[in-house]
């Protein structure tokens, strides 16, 4: 008779999502059974509850959703070693081909094979989520579950903030998102002079400076370039990190650039967005884009939290999973950070 758990379940194409009762998955040849504690709702599983147009494009319902999670081993598929149950754990959540190109240069993040967990396949809103032993990603036991629960996102922060060196440097970021938030802290953790980050919502806004911006501007009625001379800023930013995906803040984002500055891209828009490719060379700019976790964000992130970055400010609910709708609520309000589900009561 099969093992059954609860779980969060995108039923149908439409809006919304549901508590379902389904069977636990069984790991098969290299994989591994985790016991979820602690979920994190992300972008994406907004994207997918409201069913966006990305959504309906990507997502074949029914299936479980979510890839934000920290947990413990369960069980161990065959041929799986070097892993115990009862380790902490969380997963990466792109499981790559591990034969092409990318793979064998240690760029998994641009496999061209990738399957996302929640979004390819069943996922990590359930008491249990499978995963290859390949993607198993080991916790010390010294990190908050509350934190570790959103180290998925916290990697497309690392990946972008660290792609350049920071140290001494005036940073830009456009967007105060959750990761975008993340990435102002870990701004001036690695050593940035100025962090200044832009958005029109108030509350997160509001969120960033808990984090330790130099200055949150909200540029419906501020004008940046004020605040620029306020921070003391003489030539532009030396870094970019664009995390909107807003036409209108990319581009005064590389009219604020310094001759020879360097922009991250992890937005992403909702349609194509213009751009002065004249003042992109006339300036020397360096565009990066940016996509999922290098694996060695994984290291630097525990070592970061483990070195004092808090990134407990970005934490704004806690719920139990059954009120799942109400952390759903929280996150289409604009006035949340992170979102914690907990499975473990």
């Amino acid at each position: 008779m099969e093992k059954m758990m609860d779980a969060i379940v995108k039923p149908v194409a439409g809006v919304g999502l549901e508590l379902r009762r389904v069977p636990v998955p069984v790991p098969g040849p290299g994989e591994v059974l985790i016991k979820v504690h602690k979920t994190a709702i992300c972008g994406t599983d907004v994207h997918i509850y409201n069913w966006d147009p990305w959504a309906a494009e990507h997502i074949k319902p029914p299936m479980t959703i979510g890839h934000e999670y920290v947990g413990e081993i369960a069980a161990l598929g065959d041929g799986v070693k070097g892993v115990e149950i009862g380790q902490r754990v969380s997963g990466e959540g792109h499981i790559t081909c591990h034969h092409c190109r990318n793979c064998h240069s240690g760029n998994i993040q641009w496999c061209k094979n990738t399957v996302s967990v929640g979004v390819d396949r069943d996922g990590a809103f359930a008491e249990y989520v499978c995963i290859p032993e390949t993607n198993l990603i080991l916790i010390d036991e010294s990190l908050p579950e509350d934190v570790v629960a959103f180290f998925d996102a916290f990697g497309n922060a690392t990946h972008t903030a660290l792609m350049w060196n920071l140290v001494g440097e005036d940073v830009l970021i456009t967007g105060a998102g959750p990761i975008g938030i993340i990435a102002a802290g870990i701004c001036k953790y690695a050593g940035a002079r100025r962090v200044v980050i832009t958005d029109l919502n108030d509350y997160r806004l509001g969120l960033a400076r808990k984090m330790g911006v130099d200055a949150a501007v909200n540029t419906g009625r501020e004008e940046l370039q004020a605040v620029m001379k306020e921070q003391g800023l003489v030539e532009g930013f030396d870094v970019g990190l664009e995390m909107s995906g807003s036409g209108v803040a990319f581009r005064q984002m590389v009219g604020l650039m310094r001759n020879g500055g360097k922009i991250s891209l992890l937005g992403l828009g909702n349609k194509p967005i213009e751009l002065d490719m004249n003042q992109i060379i006339g300036k020397g700019l360096t565009l990066q884009g940016i996509y999922g976790r290098r694996m060695d964000n994984w290291h630097q992130m525990s070592y970061m939290v483990q070195g004092g970055l808090d990134l407990t400010p970005v934490i704004t609910h806690r719920f139990h999973y059954t009120e799942f709708e109400e952390g759903f609520a929280a996150m289409n309000s604009g006035n949340s950070g992170k979102v914690i589900l907990d499975w473990t009561k």
